[in-house]
């Protein structure tokens, strides 16, 4: 039995790199600037994934019954509109701001790189920045869409968890392995989205405008092809 509990957390993993999951959360860190702010990103996202299907699949083993088909296509449809207006966003900023990176020294005498989105039609000089560093704010769009992946994902895992478990208890110790297995999945994969991201950022500003603008096109093809997927296979809306 720990085996299998282990796996699921192998399968959590996994999981977390299906290209769904993987457009969403590279729209999200498009957003970021380092990889501490990424991999909290990715983290917060597998967080509301965790818990929708920490949600779901208790009830449903609960009730021992199963999601209808129906309702399983229409989530997955409304991921497909989500992934539809995340690529709009992230091509929007592409078009109407630039980045560009300077240095910024403090009165201790330490000097790092501060990177600023501006829009084209302003002019800007390094030297009227005033740095103010403050704490993040919490990841709500984050934790938002992964919520939607994980009612989306929810019926999947039911199936999975009954075919691989035989008690309720056991049940939601898989779901919650599964889980955590998702958060470290896609923090590892935030890693590996913003390094490239940010070293366009710092040494090639064109290039990291490619990339955004290629995340933003994917993501929204993506989308669209899995709302005409799911509506060929007989969703009724």
């Amino acid at each position: 039995m720990i085996e299998m509990l282990f796996i699921g957390f192998l399968l959590g993993m996994r999981h977390a790199i299906e290209s769904d999951h993987v457009a969403a959360v590279a729209s999200l860190v498009t957003r970021s600037t380092g990889i501490s702010e990424s991999i909290r990103l990715g983290s917060v996202w597998g967080v509301g994934h965790t818990i929708t299907l920490f949600i779901f699949g208790s009830v449903v083993m609960f009730l021992d019954n199963m999601i209808p088909e129906q309702i399983a296509m229409m989530l997955e449809f409304t991921v497909g509109i989500m992934l539809v207006a995340l690529g709009f966003d992230v091509l929007r900023r592409c078009k109407n701001k630039h980045v560009h990176i300077h240095p910024h020294r403090h009165e201790d005498g330490t000097v790092h790189l501060h990177a600023h989105q501006h829009s084209y039609k302003t002019e800007h000089k390094s030297n009227e920045h005033e740095h103010i560093h403050t704490s993040k704010p919490f990841p709500l769009r984050a934790l938002l869409v992964g919520i939607m992946h994980g009612m989306a994902g929810s019926a999947a895992l039911i199936v999975l968890t009954m075919q691989s478990v035989h008690s309720f208890s056991m049940g939601l110790i898989y779901i919650a392995l599964f889980g955590i297995g998702s958060i470290a999945g896609m923090a590892a994969l935030s890693i590996a989205i913003i390094l490239p991201l940010r070293q366009s950022h710092k040494r090639f500003n064109w290039l990291h405008q490619y990339l955004l603008a290629g995340i933003g096109s994917l993501t929204i093809l993506l989308g669209f092809s899995m709302m005409i997927e799911i509506s060929s296979n007989g969703l009724s809306l």
